[in-house]
């Protein structure tokens, strides 16, 4: 598909930490300029005057549910949800079905990115106890990282082996990102649960049954395993007050060896809001009190936390609604609405635009060496998006667009609203449309 010129006249463009009005020329899939003024002849021009002009998210950590699960989503459907929402790339995690575990399934979903996302497009290769060599060869240029899951997870996919761990982070050669619960604490506290409530467990059990303690103690063991190896460690969804203290900010990103992120609906919700909307916030790790939540916002302020991202990981309403604890699952859809939310606290005066651009945008591109992407500089890709902060609406079934058509939000009502994305210089929604026919570029790393 010929990807063209687009320019975008008169908006606030946001980046590297600065604001200035000024025009952006995209030409063949790239920002060739950003001037005060440019006249120039191209297939499209738009008018972005009082709109901000923003570099495409980066989501991080996002599960898209195909192969295996696609009653629930489809990776062409929640990045048609992503591109309306403002993020341009994304980074699909493997706890599919079958779990991606092997270089012939981790293949086959870049296949089905090619054939179907309208978003740029990375997928995890998968760690367990038992697929160390296929782990092993992972090509670091070409694949965001590892993913291991250090405390529960669906499949195969739970790695408590202590020697597999040792030698994962010893040996793999690229990014091992976590997600950190210690799997004796939850059963420990699952236990005591059905103890006292029996086959009854209230949703407001969840952040006791997969506690804070549980979370510190597995994102110290990620910690002390990569300190002891050199690895580079990347901590998913950081949840509490407690694993705050284990970061740094007294070095620049560029240089860390070590970095976390924390999600949106941590940044979002607190344990209060179980009574409101039960199963519908119950995902892994919990949320939790109050007093985690509030510390969050400081330490991705203050640096010790690098990157925002969703944890996007959508299921049906039937499977949220279960009264039964054990079988309803965690994990909510957010994709569409991460830049809304964290707007959102930009309303509030709690975090600059310029603060969110670069957790959203700048951070992940140089956490995972993304190779010309996250920035508006000329040169790069041009993933953009325009964003009216004049606009206002409310989040409703009809505007919904992950495959399960629902999400936590519903009826909030949301000051400013992606108007138009760009991904790899073609326009991919505008208009309140995603346009089908375009298709994102696989991620490519400088490693």
């Amino acid at each position: 598909m010929r990807k063209g010129s687009i320019l975008i006249k008169g908006g606030t463009v946001v980046n590297r930490g600065q604001r200035r009005v000024a025009d952006l020329l995209i030409e063949d899939g790239f920002i060739t300029r950003v001037e005060g003024s440019i006249d120039r002849r191209v297939d499209r021009e738009i008018d972005a005057s009082g709109c901000l002009v923003l570099p495409g998210v980066i989501d991080d950590q996002v599960h898209f549910r195909e192969p295996g699960l696609t009653h629930k989503a489809n990776i062409g459907s929640e990045a048609r949800a992503a591109v309306a929402g403002g993020t341009t790339s994304f980074m699909e995690m493997p706890n599919t079905k079958p779990s991606t575990l092997t270089q012939l399934l981790l293949d086959e979903k870049y296949r089905i990115g090619a054939n179907t996302s309208v978003a740029n497009y990375s997928f995890y290769m998968g760690a367990s106890n038992d697929n160390l060599d296929e782990a092993l060869r992972t090509d670091p240029a070409s694949v965001c990282g590892l993913k291991i899951f250090m405390g529960s997870s669906t499949g195969n996919m739970l790695v408590d082996n202590e020697r597999t761990l040792e030698t994962l982070f010893s040996q793999i050669p690229l990014l091992i990102a976590t997600h950190c619960e210690d799997e004796e604490t939850i059963r420990r506290n699952a236990a005591a649960a059905r103890e006292r409530y029996g086959d009854h467990i209230p949703v407001q059990e969840h952040p006791n049954i997969r506690s804070a303690a549980g979370c510190l103690k597995s994102s110290s063991l990620a910690i002390e395993l990569a300190r002891r190896h050199n690895a580079r460690l990347h901590i998913l969804h950081i949840s509490t007050a407690d694993e705050v203290g284990l970061f740094r900010n007294d070095i620049p990103l560029e240089e860390k060896r070590i970095t976390a992120e924390v999600c949106v609906h941590h940044l979002t919700f607190n344990a209060d809001d179980y009574d409101r909307l039960g199963n519908r916030i119950k995902c892994n790790p919990a949320i939790k009190a109050e007093h985690h939540r509030a510390a969050l916002l400081p330490a991705l302020l203050d640096d010790r936390f690098d990157v925002v991202a969703t944890d996007h990981a959508p299921h049906t309403a039937a499977e949220k609604a279960q009264e039964d604890y054990f079988q309803a699952p965690g994990g909510l859809p957010l994709v569409q609405h991460s830049l809304d939310l964290m707007m959102r606290l930009e309303q509030q005066g709690l975090i600059s635009v310029e603060k969110i651009v670069e957790k959203m945008c700048h951070a992940p591109a140089v956490c995972f060496q993304i190779d010309r992407r996250g920035y508006l500089d000329e040169g790069m890709w041009a993933d953009v998006v325009i964003y009216d902060p004049a606009t206002t609406w409310t989040v409703a079934p009809e505007n919904i667009l992950y495959h399960v058509g629902w999400s936590p939000l519903e009826g909030m009502t949301l000051r400013g609203r992606v108007r138009e994305t760009i991904v790899s210089g073609q326009l991919a929604y505008a208009d309140g449309r995603v346009r089908d026919e375009v298709r994102g570029e696989r991620l490519a790393f400088r490693r």
